[in-house]
């Protein structure tokens, strides 16, 4: 039998660590067994970890297989909605809380990375990009909003001023965000993985979870094994299928697109992106870029509902690169790959727990990075007796989506085709 691989990408052609582990086998024990071992797993386990607790993860495939090992690598502040609209829907009180956690994520990646000397090609400061005045006015109100809640390391950049950032006229205008920045995230995931095993943690890889038996305790079960553990943690994300039926209606897999050129010339990577900060634009259906540590430029963008892979990757992504960079038509693209992420229907993090001890959480809706990172801390602390912001998340209710699992890819596919067109005509 062949040993599970990661997709072939760039971030696993450069991962820091190939090693595979074990297979579980036999029957083990501990105070919390997490199912996945992506961020959000590997950020739970690690806190618990740290709190002394002795906590087992199981892998279906490799540590970062999905989502995580296969994103844009961008640390995005707050969530997928904004703090204006979860005062709005939400009320004040969730508001307020909310608002306290929306730059944690970033906090906490930059605290395990320095703590733990994890080399992850870390650096500083994201732009979001305008693509048309409307855009523009969008960013001045972001920039007074997150002012409001404490953020003040924000500067708004004009048509000509975001030109110092990007190498290129097609934007109206931008905002730099300085918390922001941008990683190899598979490597940020084995650096926390390799932190979590020194502290005594156990990972088991190539162990697909077959079953959860629900009770005091509950056991998670695989091919060869099972763990009895007193608390269960699943956080697969778009990468469980069939565990927790009741909680995967809640939302949809979907697939974006990313490639990665050939290492560039510095005055070429210069012309590109002269503070080496990572973009993303401000459309619906956005285009994300930054260069990588040895010198590429990493470009993603589109979405597959349903997250189906579509069949030639660099045909979607090649031209977004070139209407931004024009100057790369000869540039050669050395990887390309897909990767799917959870959207929900409100875009905000599903969290919960069902019955005594079984916790979830899942649906960052494209703000992954961030948001499972500080997901770890809160489900964390929940285990450990501090439910005071788990119970925020919990108490937002989780919509199906419309249609159910027949229709519900072809309606938001129509949904996003709206708001694409709005972009393209700035309204």
């Amino acid at each position: 039998m062949s040993s599970p691989t990661h997709a072939n990408s760039y971030y696993a052609a450069s991962a820091n660590d190939k090693a595979l582990r074990p297979q579980l086998t036999g029957e083990h024990r501990c105070d919390v067994c997490v199912v996945g071992a992506g961020f959000t797993g590997i950020s739970t386990a690690l806190s618990l970890a740290e709190k002394g607790k002795r906590v087992i993860v199981v892998e279906g495939s490799r540590i970062g297989f999905g989502a995580s090992g296969r994103n844009g690598g961008q640390i995005v502040n707050s969530f997928n909605r904004d703090i204006d609209y979860i005062f709005k829907n939400y009320g004040d009180d969730i508001g307020q809380k909310m608002a306290k956690m929306a730059f944690a994520g970033s906090e906490l990646i930059r605290h395990r990375i320095e703590k733990y000397n994890i080399d992850c090609d870390l650096k500083h400061g994201n732009v979001f990009a305008a693509c048309n005045k409307k855009q523009f006015e969008e960013l001045k109100a972001k920039k007074a909003l997150w002012e409001s809640h404490g953020h003040n390391e924000l500067e708004l950049l004009t048509a000509s001023s975001i030109q110092d950032h990007i190498g290129t006229d097609r934007y109206a205008g931008g905002l730099l965000d300085r918390k922001g920045g941008h990683i190899q995230p598979l490597n940020l995931v084995l650096g926390q993985a390799r932190a979590f095993e020194e502290l005594g943690g156990q990972i088991f890889e190539d162990s697909e979870v077959v079953r959860l038996e629900k009770g005091v305790p509950g056991k998670v079960v695989t091919k060869q094994g099972t763990v009895i553990a007193d608390k269960i943690v699943v956080a697969g994300n778009a990468y469980v299928f069939g565990l927790l039926p009741e909680v995967e209606k809640k939302a949809m897999p979907c697939g974006t697109q990313v490639i990665a050129t050939e290492p560039l010339p510095e005055d070429l990577q210069k012309q590109l992106l002269p503070t080496d900060r990572c973009v993303e634009d401000c459309n619906y259906l956005l285009d994300y870029y930054r260069l990588s540590g040895d010198g590429r430029l990493i470009y993603g963008g589109g979405t597959t509902y349903g997250a189906r892979d579509p069949g030639k990757i660099e045909s979607i992504i090649v031209p977004k690169m070139l209407k931004t960079y024009p100057m790369l038509k000869d540039v050669k693209i050395d990887f390309a790959w897909t990767g799917n992420f959870l959207l929900t229907m409100m875009r905000m993090p599903q969290v919960g727990k069902i019955g005594e001890n079984l916790y979830y959480a899942q649906g960052y809706s494209g703000h992954g990075v961030t948001n499972s990172h500080l997901m770890g801390e809160i489900l964390s602390d929940a285990i450990d007796g501090d439910t005071e912001r788990f119970d925020v998340f919990a108490s937002m209710p989780q919509y199906q989506f419309p249609g159910g699992r027949m229709l519900r890819v072809p309606y938001t596919a129509i949904g996003a085709a709206y708001y694409n067109m709005r972009d393209q005509l700035g309204i």
